[in-house]
């Protein structure tokens, strides 16, 4: 065998070969060595997933309540006042729209806006109490896009960071991040007043993370905690036999687990506990006669009053992530009579946000709680055309990805501002654009994790909330 070229000299084929087939090895090697130790880091989780770990960095927040105003509101009618778009109301607009459904002239916005607190944030009437408390406490996001009009993919990328796979939620990432503070309660909490939104538990799921941090869902039109959450009691037997029971069944499902890896079986070992320990603290957290009265007042007696109460009581205990929609499918979808259904969709939503910010800032949480509210869209600065054999304007707008605004508070982030914007109809995000996955990049970081270092090893590659995407916003941080 001639001995092989100096490698100044061109290779060949053969040589090449040669000369990196112990490579090939070693590149299979790596990749065994590094499932070998992503499953030695994962090893310390599997006993007690939702133990409290550090975070990637000193956090401004510790915990977020994500108030979901699902079906996607119109951002010229609530926290984006377009007076160009009232100049055009009734005549064709002077820019190209690429509209899901057909539509028509411009339709100005039938509310009011005024410009509230010290920072002179304009907001419209519909959401006229939270302003004039809070103007100067929320940081307005004009510059929202996203990448479909569909609801379904859209919450999906809201939630989970992708439109169409099955990934883990924010909430679940959150908690597979950073745990959570209080071991007898979820640390990933869900609340509906009833039914399922748009694309369901998808909006929750924990995917290939273990289940332990998928959200706890909980509809809550009731109001006892015996009605909120099921079988919460057994009548038959008392918590000292319960105890018993539980006990041998952990140790059985435990030597079942011995040698060999059953996610699913780690996950139904920990609810078990977590069942078990809730029937205490659940009834504590979920029981709001415990709240005086002018506290209840405060909030008023709504299902969406209730929730944001509950939310507050549930952080407060140490819960890290909480969701709360506004109710079943998309009640924010206004296709139709956008004056009318708005108006009353932000009646319904507007005392008990307000509540929220109120009764954290005189707790002293709000300073390191996130509050983010926002749709998975916005809607059209154009009136919307009816389908059926009389085509006519029906007075509400379609759905728009292109351009939509969303708001955060507390946790960190910079009061009395507004980042970003649309164009003069509020169609098209046009400055300082913020895309979904954005977004999570910057509650995430608020939260003191890094977006690009939060992954979790599945199918042969690391996967993370944001995918291959996403940028920390930073003018937004405090």
């Amino acid at each position: 065998m001639n001995p092989p070229p100096p490698f100044s000299d061109p290779l060949s084929r053969r040589d090449m070969l040669r000369r990196c087939g112990a490579g090939f090895g070693t590149v299979g090697l790596a990749a065994l060595l590094g499932d070998v130790a992503a499953r030695a880091a994962e090893a310390p989780r599997a006993s007690d997933p939702l133990a409290p770990r550090a975070p990637h960095f000193r956090p401004r927040a510790k915990r977020v309540i994500q108030i979901l105003a699902n079906g996607g509101p119109s951002q010229m009618d609530t926290f984006d006042p377009k007076p160009e778009l009232t100049r055009f109301h009734g005549r064709r607009l002077p820019i190209h729209l690429e509209t899901e459904r057909p539509t028509a002239t411009a339709l100005g916005s039938p509310f009011t806006f005024r410009r509230y607190g010290q920072s002179g944030l304009e907001v419209s009437e519909l959401f006229a109490p939270l302003a004039e408390k809070h103007a100067d406490d929320l940081c307005v996001i004009r510059s929202m896009h996203t990448d479909t009009p569909v609801h379904e993919n859209c919450l999906r990328l809201m939630n989970c960071g992708a439109s169409i796979m099955a990934r883990p939620s924010i909430g679940a990432w959150v908690t597979y991040g950073l745990g959570t503070e209080n071991r007898d309660l979820p640390g990933f909490v869900v609340l509906v007043p009833k039914g399922m939104p748009v694309a369901g538990a998808d909006n929750w799921q924990a995917a290939f993370l273990p289940g332990s941090y998928q959200g706890a869902y909980l509809e809550t039109q009731d109001k006892s905690a015996d009605q909120l959450i099921e079988h919460l009691r057994n009548p038959a037997v008392s918590p000292a036999e319960q105890r018993a029971q539980l006990d041998l069944a952990a140790a059985l499902n435990r030597r079942h687990l011995a040698g060999r890896s059953d996610p699913a079986l780690e996950a139904r070992i920990h609810s078990f506990e977590t069942a078990f320990r809730m029937q205490v603290a659940a009834t504590d957290a979920f029981d709001l006669g415990r709240e005086p009265a002018h506290v209840r007042e405060m909030y008023g007696d709504t299902a969406q009053a209730r929730q944001m109460l509950i939310a507050r009581r549930l952080v407060e205990r140490g819960v890290r992530f909480v969701q709360v929609w506004h109710g079943t499918l998309q009640p924010w979808d206004s296709h139709d009579n956008i004056e009318k259904a708005h108006r009353r969709l932000a009646q319904e939503s507007c005392q008990g946000i307000t509540a929220l910010l109120t009764d954290l800032k005189q707790r002293g949480l709000l300073e390191d709680t996130l509050v983010v509210w926002g749709g998975e869209f916005g809607r059209t600065p154009t009136v919307e055309l009816s389908q059926g054999e009389k085509v006519g304007p029906t007075l509400g707008r379609d759905h728009n990805h292109h351009g939509f605004t969303m708001w955060l508070a507390g946790g960190g982030v910079r009061g009395g501002m507004v980042h970003g914007a649309t164009d003069d109809f509020g169609f098209r995000a046009v400055q300082d654009r913020v895309h979904v996955h954005d977004l999570q990049a910057t509650v995430l970081h608020l939260l003191g994790l890094d977006h690009e270092r939060l992954t979790y090893r599945h199918s042969g590659r690391d996967f993370r909330l944001t995918d291959v995407h996403g940028h920390v916003v930073r003018r937004l941080l405090a």
